[in-house]
């Protein structure tokens, strides 16, 4: 598997090159391979598609599912499997529900390891070809769609005008008094990045992790975290009931208590920034269809279509020339690349299972 670090000058030169109107980067495809049990039926009009729902299953529906059907013909139908075992063993079993898949890039890593999905056409992905997407999206077994990011919020009215410009003053409660929360592992990778930068890791010396310092560094804040939260929700529940000052959050999740007068604020720096991405499952039933609704997502307008509704970035450039300035407050901006660093998917599924077992015995000592 190939490092997914985001190469950030190809991104920001893609960003210039459409202001130019210039190609980004180049990409060479990559071929398929034949896979068992898989079926093309192009002249389906029904696809099945696998994605979280929720807020992020409605902006698929308004962005892009409806746009492609109105285009095509095709209608799309979504299932909203929640676990990894469960998507992987529907396809195990042969017969998966869904010919899709809308999922983080780890999990697709995961996918690839466990043989359950089909490697690639990029022939077949035509808004692939040169559009600036970061190498490191562009894989044999899944391809990435949007960029998001944890990042810190924190309460605006809970320092005396002082703002946390780091991850390193989240760790300091005696200048930032108060309590504190942290994603734990049923919400993904455990954030030990978080606790290395505190401690002056610079961002492109992270991986592989030092997992030992990390739970050093962690062990200096655990008495002022108050919850290891589990649902994306959570954490702006927590900062608007005042239970917590400061959080570890996905970005864009607590917009609708800021846009409500809640007294919250993100920092971008540091940001752990991911990307969901799209797989085709071995035994998928209309192949055709499925590579035509990819593709279709791919297109710039459509990547800025999306962006407008949801708070997830582009990982075309070219999907800029659409958005307005609000598009700054996005994880694949210019203004963010070089403030945060991207998770190393390769290690994490090589080690999230030892590191997630460790965490568990660390909260519980």
């Amino acid at each position: 598997m190939m490092d997914v670090r985001i190469d950030r000058r190809a991104f920001l030169r893609g960003i210039g090159s459409v202001a130019a109107g210039a190609a980004a980067t180049s990409f060479t495809a990559c071929g398929g391979r034949a896979d068992r049990k898989t079926n093309d039926a192009g002249s389906s009009k029904t696809l099945v598609v696998r994605d979280i729902g929720g807020a992020y299953g409605a902006a698929n529906r308004k962005a892009v599912y409806e746009p492609f059907s109105k285009e095509t013909g095709i209608q799309v139908s979504v299932v909203n499997i929640p676990f990894y075992a469960q998507i992987l063993a529907q396809i195990k079993e042969g017969r998966p529900q869904f010919d899709v898949i809308d999922i983080d890039m780890s999990a697709l890593a995961r996918f690839e390891r466990d043989e359950a999905t089909q490697e690639l056409d990029y022939d077949r992905l035509k808004s692939a070809r040169n559009a600036g997407i970061a190498e490191s999206l562009l894989t044999s077994y899944g391809v990435g769609k949007n960029y998001w990011a944890s990042v810190m919020a924190f309460r605006t009215d809970a320092f005396g005008g002082k703002t946390p410009q780091s991850w390193a003053d989240f760790w300091d409660t005696g200048a930032f008094p108060g309590s504190r929360a942290l994603q734990g592992p049923d919400a993904g990778p455990p954030e030990l990045e978080f606790a290395l930068l505190a401690d002056g890791v610079a961002k492109d010396r992270l991986y592989p992790l030092d997992v030992d310092r990390a739970f050093r560094v962690l062990d200096g804040i655990k008495s002022s975290v108050r919850e290891f939260w589990v649902d994306g929700a959570t954490p702006g529940l927590l900062l608007q009931r005042r239970q917590v000052v400061a959080s570890s959050v996905w970005h864009g999740r607590p917009n609708q208590l800021i846009k409500q007068g809640a007294p919250l604020a993100y920092q971008w720096n540091g940001a752990r920034r991911q990307s969901s991405g799209f797989g085709i499952p071995i035994g998928a039933r209309n192949v055709d269809a499925a590579y035509r609704l990819i593709d279709f997502a791919l297109r710039p307008e459509v990547q800025a279509g999306f962006a407008e509704v949801y708070p997830m970035g582009p990982v075309v450039p070219a999907a800029y020339k659409y958005l307005p300035r609000a598009a700054a407050d996005l994880a694949s901006s210019p203004e963010h690349l070089y403030t945060g660093f991207d998770l190393d998917v390769d290690w994490w599924v090589e080690n999230k299972d030892a590191v997630t077992k460790r965490w568990q015995e660390w909260v519980r000592s």
